[in-house]
């Protein structure tokens, strides 16, 4: 049993070859352990089991071949130092030229037998290869005869030192793996042991090869994140939580000038059983752009001031978290409750007023930034802590927030539509309400896919939208000031840096503000303020534009090269308007090649539900991409992907689910139960500690 940790939890300077150099590069694929290693599954696999005769190579396809050198390699220095070096090899079927670039130090003996593999191309009539990867027939630890593996690489570390490596960790480990998972799963699901799978997936020698290792892996690393989440999630059903007195949801919403939607009282309803049960609500809050998730969270705010507490509101940004103090002022007025705004821009004497009044314990709300989570904020009175795009916030942030007031509530909010398979993996720990319904009288935003030759009508259109009051949003795929983007790249794909410039060209009379990443954060903020309080008629951005500022007068979006983004993320940047009166507008201009292309922006023509668009931009892209960036809080799943994995996560739950009924401590699996407990803490959202 000490063997394992010793040797699968050894660092990577155990292997040959791995100095301290090296060691740093490693680091940088996120490898520092063997396990680390023998768990960087390739990315994918080149198939070299079958030789090609050379008379069958067609121009632009890649294959192996196996071929006797003909001459001598011949090399020439050419001017700035690159050497070239030229051979051909044949078979019994004709002759085949090989070109190398810059390996002077390549040796290949006449009259020898190798194996090549590259991709073929046709010069002057004649088959050749340029820069193939070759060995000698017969080669120990040969890299033909089976499926490479291909591993995401780093600067410094190439494929072969990588295959070498891997063959070494798994050496190492061989007779050394323990079985976490139950027996009686292993039966049920036909499950190869561990040692094989991380043989077959490295190394395997047909598909099957692979289809059997990925069985075993997907499931064992779904089932210990499901097994995670149910746990953290049993916990959170356990832990103390401030007991509020109940009162009638009637009573807050009887006083708004307005009805809420049956999805607006159901989420209430659930909240105030959380809050008033006696075990801490740690709940996860999931509604679409405008589907009316601040009313919420005013409703438990008011029953936490009913009992003479206090709630916390936390946004990502200055913006949002002064937007939230406007609307809840409204919300809250008819009820005397102050509200009040905590922000690093608070000057030091409203400062300490406001935090004189929190620590006073008299009931309010507070809205903020990360200033509420600073060492000298103290809000012993509050009994709800509610954090606005909780995926813009890392687990210690969270955690700090909850620190401030022993027992408190957490309500999560969330403008993303997750599709609920994908939800019970990111928020197993988490309750979940959905707001799937929009408040009555909004008017669906019109959009529409156009091309190119649509965008002298469209500026005219913008122009009209201006003036009559509206403003714009432009939003690019490009910065269009770095060095890194390709000028072909750049011509077809708008920069907003560039943008701007043509548009104040074809439309004088705007005015025009610009906001992308590289802007410090203070400008982006002065920039977005400035067009909320309509300084600007036109924002040009990327797609940096905030998540629910509430701009009213923003009745157009235009996406440039909309088919660069994906459905989700296109119908975020669309839910940035219609959020007044008028009737609002997406155009979304692209350069769609494929019916599939365009078809799937038709997607966004022809519904505004978010989560029906959510689930078909999962279903066409994969998680990865359907998230854009790992700030969203996906997992850093090692091989399961959700896209397709979906049948095994279902049975995985079930299983996670079986487990803990029998064992819901994993006393009896106490490998299993480490393995759950690595997973916790390192992937999933434990704002409940």
């Amino acid at each position: 049993m000490n063997d394992v940790p010793q040797r699968l939890n050894a660092p990577l300077t155990v292997l040959p070859r791995v100095g301290a150099k090296r060691l740093t590069q490693l680091n940088r694929l996120g490898l520092f352990t063997v396990a680390d290693l023998l768990s960087h599954f390739p990315r994918d696999y080149e198939d070299r089991r079958t030789v090609t005769d050379i008379a069958a190579l067609e121009d632009g396809m890649t294959a192996c071949v196996q071929g006797t050198v003909a001459g001598e390699l011949r090399s020439n220095r050419k001017p700035g130092g690159k050497t070239v070096s030229r051979t051909a090899v044949f078979d019994r079927t004709g002759k085949l030229n090989l070109t190398f670039f810059n390996q002077k130090y390549l040796k290949l003996e006449t009259g020898t037998e190798y194996l090549f593999y590259g991709k073929v191309d046709f010069f002057g009539g004649m088959r050749q290869m340029v820069n193939p990867t070759c060995e000698p027939v017969g080669a120990e630890n040969s890299q033909f005869g089976g499926l490479l593996p291909l591993y995401r690489l780093t600067e410094g570390i190439g494929q072969n030192f990588l295959r070498s490596l891997v063959r070494q960790a798994l050496e190492l480990a061989q007779g050394h793996y323990l079985e976490p998972l139950p027996r009686e799963l292993i039966d049920k699901y036909r499950l190869c042991p561990p040692e094989e799978a991380f043989s077959r997936i490295h190394f395997p020698a047909s598909p099957e090869d692979v289809q059997t290792a990925r069985r075993r892996l997907i499931f064992e690393e779904l089932f210990c994140f499901c097994l995670a989440g149910q746990r953290l999630r049993g916990k959170g059903q356990t832990l103390p939580g401030i007991a509020l007195r109940p009162c009638d949801p009637e009573g807050f919403f009887s006083r708004l000038p307005f009805a809420p939607t049956g999805a607006q009282r159901r989420a209430v309803e659930q909240c105030f059983a959380d809050l008033t049960g006696g075990r801490r609500m740690n709940r996860l809050l999931q509604g679409d752009v405008g589907s009316g998730k601040t009313l919420v969270a005013a409703a438990c705010a008011w029953l936490c001031c009913q009992n003479g507490r206090q709630a916390v509101i936390m946004a990502p940004t200055e913006l949002l978290a002064r937007q939230h103090q406007e609307t809840l002022t409204a919300l809250l007025a008819p009820f005397s409750i102050p509200v009040e705004l905590l922000c690093g821009s608070t000057p030091a004497g409203e400062r300490r007023r406001i935090l004189g009044r929190a620590e006073s314990g008299e009931p309010l709300v507070l809205c903020g930034t990360h200033a509420l989570i600073q060492g000298d904020v103290e809000l012993p009175a509050a009994a709800l802590m509610v954090v606005d795009e909780q995926h813009r916030f890392g687990v210690a942030q969270r955690a700090a927030l909850g620190q401030k007031s022993l027992h408190a509530h957490l309500l999560a909010m969330s403008a993303t539509p997750i599709p609920r398979t994908l939800t019970l993996i990111l928020y197993g720990d988490l309750d979940v309400s959905v707001l799937d319904e929009l408040p009555p009288g909004r008017k669906t935003v019109l959009t529409y896919a156009i091309g190119e030759d649509k965008r002298e009508g469209l500026y005219g259109f913008l122009q009209k939208q201006v003036d009559e009051g509206g403003q714009a949003y432009i939003v690019c795929p490009l910065v269009g000031d770095d060095p890194l983007d390709e000028p072909d790249e750049a011509a077809e794909r708008k920069a907003a840096v560039a943008y701007v410039g043509q548009l104040q060209t074809a439309l004088p009379r705007l005015r025009i503000g610009l906001m992308h990443g590289r802007l410090k954060a203070a400008e982006k903020e002065r920039v977005m303020t400035a067009f909320v309080q309509k300084e600007l008629d036109v924002l040009v951005s990327t797609t940096v534009i905030e998540v629910g500022v509430n701009v009213p007068d923003a009745v157009l979006m235009i996406v440039e090269n909309a088919d660069n983004f994906g459905l989700s993320q296109l119908h975020q940047l669309r839910g940035r308007v219609g959020r007044g009166e008028k009737q609002s507008y997406c155009f979304l201009l692209h350069h769609a090649k494929t019916d599939a292309a365009r078809t799937r922006l038709q997607t966004l023509c022809k519904t505004n539900d978010g989560f029906q668009i959510a689930e078909t931009d999962l279903r066409l892209r994969g998680p990865g991409d359907f998230f854009g960036q790992r700030q969203s809080g996906l997992p850093g799943f090692a091989i399961a992907d959700l896209a397709s994995d979906m049948n095994v996560l279902e049975a995985a739950q079930q299983s996670a689910q079986a487990v803990l009924q029998t064992d819901p401590t994993l006393e009896r699996w106490p490998l299993l139960r480490d393995r759950v407990e690595e997973v916790a803490s390192k992937t999933l959202a434990t704002s409940l500690n």
